[in-house]
């Protein structure tokens, strides 16, 4: 493994063994689950005890449970292709009377729904814009890519079809659209899904880079396990209406659970101002069937019941990971999140002298992020703040530029059977998704965010 990830992730794994030493140390109480307000309380008067979820997996594996009757807030997160992700944008492109009413448009050639205001002779567009849409030019570019764009501070261009059939531009920039929210319809379920595909033939699909190989040969997932959000909160006790998050970086809230969200397998919806976001943190990811969304979501979840205090000691071991075929979408078997986040590296290696040339390169054509390169001059290359940690081309680099320990799905089918399958993609980043978690750890207890009670329940 890269030098550099091994010394990072060794420094801030001993900055969590001393925290959890140091919240050993503060205070020792009965188990004793609080109301929101008093712990609210507890966060203003920096009283309370405040962990993120990456350091209570820790405090678990060290057999130190008990020590979870401490906690009061645990700050979570999840990273992850997230289909449910639209924008809704509004800013001038003409001056007043230059046409009546858009009928289309397009930015950067992504197609955005045009309304609901008509906006009459002022050359002001309302837009809604899907994550998951695709530009018409460029096969590789999807609405993903263009937020990130945005949030970079890139000019984009804009083009209108107006009423009358005649066609106007623009470029414009995030900074000129006095409105630019993104939404999330879905986002965050409790534990999603593994896939394979138990056809008989290789299938395009959002769930994998390239075409999925049949006979159930390799497999693919997505979700955090015990750091997810949910997971944390299944009963939607903390979580509700009106709960402030972190929504890719920016201060954002809670509308409720999202489209399909059930009982069994709840989501959340959730907005946040674009103008705060932090482009590291969503973007574009491209799939065999097309372009898709990141989204990253950072939630405190405040310890109001038994319930929550059981379930943030829950390992990946005994978090369900569903097995689909991606054929059917249909569950054919189970395995859990321990076989796909335990003794795994959630960082991808790279070892640019281990290159030996492959024309083209495997990588660089298999990675959904586009963050790989291959230069004649300067021979390969990785962008660290576009990479995703998936390990598409630790999967198929043939010389051991990119090497990533993935882990394997054991397959458990209602009739018995058992069988291992590799893990050739993830399309969540726990990595990132860590980092989150402690740094809405860093900003609930410096004051600069601040926890917010649900104003309604949303189970």
């Amino acid at each position: 493994m890269n030098l550099t990830i091994v010394l990072r992730e060794a420094e801030n794994r001993a900055k969590r063994v001393s925290r959890i030493n140091s919240i050993h140390n503060k205070r020792q109480r009965e188990i004793v689950v609080g109301s929101y307000q008093e712990i609210a309380g507890k966060v203003e008067n920096k009283d309370a005890v405040i962990m993120s979820a990456q350091e209570v997996a820790d405090l678990v594996q060290a057999g130190e449970s008990a020590q979870l009757c401490e906690v009061d807030v645990v700050t979570t997160a999840t990273r992850a292709v997230m289909s449910g992700t639209y924008a809704v944008l509004s800013f001038p492109v003409a001056g007043q009377a230059s046409f009546l009413r858009a009928r289309k448009a397009w930015i950067n050639g992504v197609q955005a729904a045009v309304g609901p205001c008509p906006n009459e002779n002022l050359g002001i567009l309302d837009l809604i814009v899907l994550g998951t849409a695709h530009s018409s030019s460029r096969p590789d570019y999807g609405g993903g890519h263009l937020f990130r764009d945005l949030v970079e501070r890139k000019p984009v261009q804009v083009e209108v079809e107006a009423d009358d059939g005649r066609r106007l531009g623009a470029e414009v920039g995030l900074d000129e659209m006095p409105t630019a929210r993104l939404f999330g319809s879905r986002h965050a379920f409790k534990n999603y899904s593994a896939f394979v595909n138990a056809g008989e033939e290789p299938i395009n699909t959002i769930f994998h880079c390239r075409g999925f190989a049949p006979h159930c040969k390799e497999a693919t997932f997505s979700g955090c396990g015990q750091i997810n959000p949910v997971k944390n909160d299944p009963l939607l006790e903390s979580i509700g209406v009106g709960t402030r998050i972190l929504m890719n970086g920016a201060e954002g809230f809670v509308l409720g659970t999202g489209t399909r969200s059930s009982r069994e397998r709840p989501n959340l919806s959730a907005f946040a101002d674009m103008h705060r976001m932090d482009a590291e943190l969503l973007g574009g990811f491209v799939t065999s069937s097309g372009p898709e969304c990141i989204c990253s979501l950072a939630v405190p979840i405040a310890v109001v019941s038994e319930k929550i205090l059981a379930e943030i000691a829950r390992p990946d071991r005994c978090i369900p990971l569903p097995v689909n075929d991606v054929n059917s979408r249909t569950v054919i078997g189970q395995a859990d999140y321990g076989d796909v986040w335990e003794d795994v590296d959630l960082a991808v290696a790279f070892e640019p002298e281990n290159c030996s040339g492959c024309s083209p390169c495997r990588a660089e054509e298999a990675c959904p992020m586009r963050a790989i390169a291959r230069d004649s001059a300067i021979g390969v290359c990785r962008s660290e703040v576009l990479c995703f940690h998936c390990g598409m081309c630790a999967t198929v680099c043939p010389s051991g530029v990119f090497s990533c320990r993935m882990g394997a799905v054991r397959l458990k089918t209602a009739a018995g059977a058992a069988r291992t399958i590799p893990v050739v993609l993830r399309q969540s980043d726990r990595l990132r998704a860590i980092r989150m978690a402690e740094k809405m750890n860093e900003k609930i207890t410096n004051g600069s965010f601040r926890i917010s009670e649900p104003v309604e329940r949303i189970a």
